[in-house]
């Protein structure tokens, strides 16, 4: 049984913060976002004075056995591709990420591929693929616990080693497909509403990713009311790692850095799991991926970005990630109206 004991945030020092974030040399609220994020870091970790160290993004790989049925315009092989690519330093994550400081895992949670040992990737493999959810489940439940479980495992390595701010992405083709139906079943939502283009589908291409996962989601009948069931029938490794990764991130007090579509489809099934998860999340940015609007809204989130992304490895937490360090920057750099002796505002 997996058991996570995720604190809800502490408010009692939100007076204090928001008394230090208006007594700071500028307007009421003329910092808009950038104060609100400031007031939640402080709040997850219950100081005046947050701090940002060793920022690391975990990049989990995985591939999907529901390919076979033609719902992917990229052949399978483009997963383990990509891991390569990204061991090399040449994808769109390892450009933000170096270009922001922010240090990079690449995971293997399940690839369908054996890679040579890279001081770069991280094994975790529980399997080469799922199996493929039109004829039976993706994982077995044993598989789902396993892969949450080392998701766990990683992130408790990372803060022990100082991380307090992580970020999630993703690699796998036909990755789109699972959470489009965790969505669906997750949210009951209609799964029309829950799909989109993917790697790049026509329209031809479109209507049959639609037909099979109706298939799928008709075969299957899952409950939202059992969501590790949903997730071992419907998932990836990938996501499930993701999943098991972001609750024990929250049990820590750790910011969570949300890119997009795929990502914020494993915080889902997390919040369903122990809703206080979304305490400690920072949504980076509203995919141009077909359903992420409707699923944010459905997790009661607001993006800090809009920039039509689609790539997911993890870019839009990257992207984001400036932002957050300035915030957390002006709560503790920026001049008060006593240090600077700059007078108030005139109050009639």
């Amino acid at each position: 049984m997996l058991t996570f004991d995720i604190p809800p945030l502490d408010y009692r020092l939100m007076p204090e913060i928001k008394a230090k974030i208006d007594n700071k040399t500028k307007p009421l609220g003329s910092l808009g976002r950038l104060e609100e994020i400031a007031l939640k870091v402080g709040l997850i970790q219950g100081t005046l004075v947050p701090r940002l160290s060793r920022p690391v993004i975990l990049v989990f790989a995985g591939d999907h056995g529901i390919v076979e049925e033609g719902v992917s315009p990229f052949p399978q092989a483009v997963t383990q591709q990509m891991v390569q690519n990204f061991l090399a330093g040449g994808a769109g994550i390892n450009v933000f990420a170096r270009q922001n400081g922010i240090d990079l895992r690449i995971v293997d949670s399940g690839v369908n591929h054996d890679f040579d040992p890279h001081p770069a990737l991280v094994n975790a493999k529980v399997g080469l693929g799922t199996r493929n959810f039109l004829t039976g489940p993706a994982m077995t439940e044993e598989q789902c616990r396993q892969a949450m479980t080392k998701g766990a495992e990683l992130v408790r390595a990372e803060i022990q080693a100082g991380s307090t701010v992580l970020g999630f992405g993703e690699m796998g083709i036909g990755n789109t497909s699972a959470a489009s139906l965790l969505m669906s079943v997750l949210c009951e939502l209609p799964l029309e509403q829950c799909i989109g283009r993917g790697a790049g589908h026509d329209e031809a291409g479109l209507t049959r990713k639609l037909e099979t996962l109706q298939q799928a989601n008709d075969f299957h009948a899952c409950s939202s009311e059992d969501p590790l069931h949903v997730l071992a029938t419907l998932g990836g490794f990938e996501i499930a790692m993701m999943a098991g990764a972001m609750l024990a991130a929250a049990e820590k007090k750790v910011l969570l850095l949300i890119d997009g579509f795929i990502a914020t489809s494993a915080l889902l099934v997390a919040s369903r799991i122990a809703p206080a998860v979304l305490d400690y999340c920072i949504f980076s940015h509203s995919s141009d991926e077909a359903g992420h609007a409707l699923m944010l809204r459905e997790l009661d989130a607001e993006p800090l970005l809009s920039l039509g992304l689609r790539l997911g490895e993890g870019t839009g937490a990257a992207l984001a990630y400036p932002l957050v360090k300035a915030a957390v920057n002006f709560l503790n750099e920026m001049a008060s109206f006593e240090s600077a002796s700059v007078s108030r505002k005139v109050t009639t």
